[in-house]
């Protein structure tokens, strides 16, 4: 795609349609001239180069990414005029983009009926979804692996409901031992299931907690913000398959969060929330003197807690699955070059002699460490520490990000470290850029340079 032609047809369009309701003068007061313009601008843009290079394959630290030309294109064309998705009357267009995208995200996860809309983020998502959790569970509090985002946990708190944090297994995944002991007191009415934990994206045993549900008349919520669109590869052939059984069971579970903006290639901020049962829509009801009166038409604004949202972003998202739709073949491609850098990654990791592996990568976030003598925390410690620093300032750089791993969990899978500190920090590389896969040994072999230094 060649950006700057759209951008131009883009303006075009909305030019030509804003033309059909006859001409005016823009007040004085907006009036900026190009010269004065010019000078801002360059400072600006001068500020922006104060990032890292999200878009470059030799960045691999945070879950960041430029979106696609197409999601550009369609946010930037709607934006000059600045649809608002809370009401129909503030966006008819965009609020139909909204409901068809969103029904792709249904079929995507295997509901056949749902309620659902996008958000500004999957924090927002989240809080929806325990907000109707506590309306059907008053009195209950929620669930969640102690590997899950802290949204859950701060979301409870803003709720008022207890939060349960759940100990994890030696792969980051909930444990059910440990979850079914807390469901056994009675006190928890939801438990929260991770669908890629965002610091080792780790996949919770959904499949293998549903009969629970039915033995403790909990609701179950699947915070799949991470890695959502992964269902896209489960029973997919090639290396970058993945089990069938924990994403197929998501379609049981009674709400599903997603993050468009992580994979499926959105700008910030676009999330979405998702529940099976229509009905839950009746905790959203409230009546508004002003907004609601051109349609009887569902407004997205009734069933939401937000209420002015961007129709650019459902507009950006409409577009981008018209040409990369949320199926195997569309996205799932995206996501499976990713994949398979990780898995390629992790191989080369585990035949290095200055790199070892902290655990095999279930999605595309790659953990490892770099191999000490003394073989201590503190020594692990200092030397993630130490890569991390001078890859970003090296001449050819490269950008990683650490996680902090406590004791118990980094001995579990690696009994012979010594455990002389509360924890560690370990290196933690995410390729959820396509280009990852043609990228994956430059950045090993810059690694692993670090490391021997």
């Amino acid at each position: 795609m060649d950006l700057q032609h759209w951008l131009g047809q883009a303006n075009d369009a909305i030019q030509e349609w804003a033309d059909t309701f006859g001409p005016y003068e823009q007040h004085p007061s907006l009036l900026v001239e190009d010269d004065r313009f010019a000078a801002v601008f360059e400072e600006f843009t001068g500020r922006l180069k104060d990032n890292y290079p999200f878009f470059h394959p030799h960045y691999a630290g945070q879950m960041l990414k430029p979106p696609h030309p197409a999601a550009v294109v369609g946010y930037l064309t709607t934006m000059l005029i600045n649809p608002n998705n809370h009401a129909l009357d503030g966006g008819p267009a965009t609020a139909r983009m909204e409901r068809e995208a969103v029904a792709q995200l249904a079929v995507m996860f295997g509901y056949d009926t749902h309620l659902g809309h996008l958000t500004t983020s999957g924090t927002i998502a989240n809080l929806e979804a325990l907000f109707v959790a506590r309306e059907l569970h008053p009195g209950q509090g929620v669930a969640y692996s102690a590997d899950a985002h802290y949204t859950h946990g701060r979301m409870c708190h803003v709720l008022g409901m207890k939060g349960y944090p759940i100990p994890t297994d030696d792969r980051g995944r909930i444990s059910l031992d440990a979850l079914e002991d807390m469901l056994r007191t009675g006190e928890v009415g939801t438990v929260v299931l991770t669908a890629g934990t965002t610091g080792l994206g780790a996949v919770d045993p959904i499949h293998t907690a549903l009969p629970l549900r039915d033995r403790y008349g909990v609701r179950l919520h699947v915070d799949a913000a991470y890695g959502g669109f992964f269902t896209l590869l489960a029973g997919a052939d090639g290396p970058e398959g993945l089990p069938q059984e924990a994403w197929r069971a998501i379609a049981e579970c009674d709400s599903i969060v997603v993050d468009p903006h992580k994979h499926g290639l959105q700008p910030y901020g676009c999330g979405a929330v998702l529940f099976r049962d229509p009905e839950v829509g009746r905790f959203y009801l409230h009546d508004s003197p002003y907004t609601y009166f051109t349609s009887t038409e569902l407004h997205l604004g009734e069933i939401s807690l937000e209420c002015s949202r961007a129709g650019a972003s459902a507009a950006a998202l409409w577009l981008t699955f018209q040409l990369l739709p949320p199926t195997a073949h569309g996205l799932g491609r995206v996501l499976g070059a990713g994949r398979r850098a990780a898995l390629r990654w992790s191989e080369l990791i585990t035949a290095s002699d200055v790199l070892e592996l902290y655990q095999e990568p279930a999605l595309d976030i790659v953990s490892y460490f770099p191999v000490v003598q003394p073989t201590t925390l503190t020594g692990i410690d200092a030397a993630s520490a130490r890569v991390l620093a001078d890859g970003m300032a090296a001449p050819d750089p490269v950008f990683l990000s650490t996680l902090k791993a406590d004791r118990e969990a980094f001995t579990a899978r690696h009994p012979k470290v010594t455990a002389d500190a509360h924890g560690a920090r370990i290196l933690r590389s995410v390729l959820m850029k396509p280009e990852s896969e043609h990228h994956v040994q430059h950045i090993h072999d810059r690694v692993e340079h670090l490391a021997r230094s």
